[in-house]
């Protein structure tokens, strides 16, 4: 997973949190359930991305195939009005183009519905959902920062110079125990968001 730096008056804490982790010596929160969640986010953002452009691709093909086959409708009518001999032949061949070419359009508006849907989901819901993501990061971050500032101070000595220092490390982890929470109950709800959201998108199709 991403390691995002927190911003604000914790820099200090987090930077040190962050460096302990990468030397492999500090411990983190890990929630392997919802870390799995975002690894497979992330990984289906790639896989979305990719069907978008095959979907773009496909409707400025498509759109390229109705638009030949409109003008091939109108050459076939044309040539029925001034071939009389070819008159029921060319006639059915326009009828038959102009069919083609208004089942065609039913098939591009539909992609084209769906290639609005994908983007929506891809640029903008699951955008928001990993802006969310970094927010709960960060919020890991400082949770375990407090967290290990706490650990070290207990186990120290217990006087009437630390006693207040416990106290106030107790509070600031409190707090940001809160936050994490909070922040990780929001990235599951959007995660289940976008589960339903993709089923009934692909669904449509």
């Amino acid at each position: 997973m991403d390691i995002w730096t927190p911003r604000g008056e914790n820099c200090g804490e987090c930077t040190r949190q962050i460096i302990s982790e990468k030397l492999g010596r500090g411990s983190r929160t890990v929630d392997l359930e919802l870390e799995a969640q975002i690894d497979i986010l992330r990984d289906n953002k790639k896989k979305y991305e990719n069907i978008l452009k095959l979907a773009q691709t496909l409707s400025t093909q498509l759109f390229q195939m109705v638009h030949t086959q409109r003008q091939l409708g109108d050459a076939f009518a044309d040539l029925s009005l001034k071939s009389l001999e070819l008159h029921e032949e060319f006639g059915y061949n326009a009828d038959t183009q102009k069919l083609l070419a208004k089942n065609g359009e039913t098939l591009l508006g539909a992609i084209n519905f769906f290639i609005a849907s994908v983007n929506t989901l891809v640029n903008k819901t699951i955008e928001d959902t990993l802006m969310t993501v970094k927010q709960y990061e960060s919020a890991r971050i400082e949770y375990d920062a407090y967290r290990t500032d706490l650990e070290e101070l207990n186990l120290g000595p217990r006087d009437a110079n630390t006693l207040p220092k416990i106290e106030q490390s107790q509070h600031l982890f409190q707090a940001h125990k809160e936050k994490y929470d909070k922040m990780r109950n929001d990235v599951s709800i959007k995660l289940k968001f976008l589960e339903e959201n993709k089923v009934n998108l692909f669904f449509t199709f």
